[in-house]
């Protein structure tokens, strides 16, 4: 059992000759105190004066409950004068008042009013602005890399270049040509009851060919690829970023543009065609098979017409996108990689950014594509 404190803080009925303080003043010894503390006052013309000789034990939280008393006893902001306090006490008291003043000279902060809709407006055209002037600045570096690798091929890196074919290309395989076919579907099974009307069944093979082959396989392609080889770049460029990683290669003097971008650059402009190309022919398949289900079109039908409806122009304007793509798919991905700050919460947000920046980039150029084929009549 824990004995009861023999000497508790105590606070004699002031007087006129000011207020006399006596007993432990520490955390053990406050308890009973508090009320009288908080309705201590001196009389009116008594001497603003607390005698603390009889003090006996004091720590940090006596010492600033000690200060506040004396700064409310005091008048016109001065604070009462202490008397008497034993001199091992006078360190403490003076370090806790001097927190005090520094404290209360320490200006509140100020409340910032809120940005209003034409500043955050502002703010964000500045920040893509930059975010532009960076990007093509990005651009820049990488057309100055690559020309210093087509100058000295001896500084091509093969094993990287194979290593992104398979891992963005061959890997990707599964996925592409699962989407591609069910979007032909798709495509077939919403023509069939239009063509049905009008006894046009066979017309299935134009829209299914032309759709697929034009716009349709090589768009896919690109936000599959978009969405998962250009979210990796980002991601394993951003964390060397964070592991300081970057920064060992140019210790090393190896251009971190010629190790980290030429080569998914080169792999994706030689994997994303060859995936349109798988795209486009299980696209075809898929719309062949709901033909038939649907409309009672037999493959030789189908092909048949197939062949005369799509010209070789269509396929390879389909094909010539797939490259462009994956230049702005890479480019972008890289960009943000670099761009990336702090830790791994910086990872994600640019890992994020990549993906909706690279979606958005190759359906703006799907989109000139479209115009400028338009106009040259293809």
């Amino acid at each position: 059992m824990i004995a009861p404190l023999t000497d508790p803080a105590d606070l004699a009925p002031p007087t006129a000759d000011g207020m006399v303080l006596s007993g432990r003043w520490t955390v053990a010894g406050l308890g009973a105190i508090g009320p009288r503390l908080a309705a201590a006052e001196l009389p009116a013309g008594s001497a603003a004066v607390a005698d603390a000789s009889r003090i006996t034990g004091l720590d940090s939280a006596g010492a600033w409950l000690l200060h506040t008393l004396l700064q409310r006893l005091g008048q016109a902001g001065h604070p009462a004068q202490l008397q008497g306090l034993p001199q091992q006490f006078n360190a403490l008291l003076a370090t806790v008042a001097q927190a005090f003043e520094q404290r209360a000279s320490q200006a509140p902060p100020s409340a910032k009013p809120g940005a209003t809709l034409l500043q955050r407006t502002g703010a964000g055209v500045v920040d893509a602005a930059l975010q532009g002037v960076a990007l093509l600045s990005f651009v820049g570096e990488c057309a100055v890399a690559a020309a210093g690798c087509l100058a000295h091929p001896r500084r091509i890196r093969w094993r990287p270049i194979l290593f992104n074919i398979r891992s963005a290309g061959v890997d990707a395989l599964p996925i592409v040509g699962l989407l591609a076919f069910l979007l032909g579907v798709v495509v077939a099974y919403q023509s069939a009851d239009q063509l049905r009307q009008y006894g046009a069944n066979v017309f299935i093979a134009d829209i299914v060919g032309l759709s697929m082959l034009r716009e349709f396989a090589p768009l896919i392609t690109a936000i599959i690829v978009a969405g998962r080889s250009g979210s990796a770049y980002a991601a394993q460029i951003g964390t060397m970023v964070v592991t300081e990683e970057v920064d060992a290669l140019h210790t090393l003097g190896i251009p971190p543009l010629d190790l980290l971008v030429l080569p998914k650059l080169v792999a994706l402009v030689i994997a994303l065609p060859l995936l349109t190309v798988f795209a486009d022919l299980l696209g075809v398949a898929g719309g062949l098979l709901m033909a038939q289900a649907q409309l009672g079109v037999g493959p030789h039908e189908f092909m048949a017409r197939f062949v005369k409806a799509v010209s070789a122009t269509a396929f390879l304007v389909g094909i010539g996108k797939a490259p462009v793509f994956a230049v702005v798919i890479v480019v972008v991905g890289c960009f943000q990689g670099f761009r990336t700050h702090g830790g791994a919460d910086s990872v994600g947000r640019q890992t994020t950014r990549s993906v909706v920046q690279s979606i958005f980039g190759v359906i703006v150029v799907d989109a000139l594509f479209s115009v400028v084929f338009s106009a040259l009549d293809l």
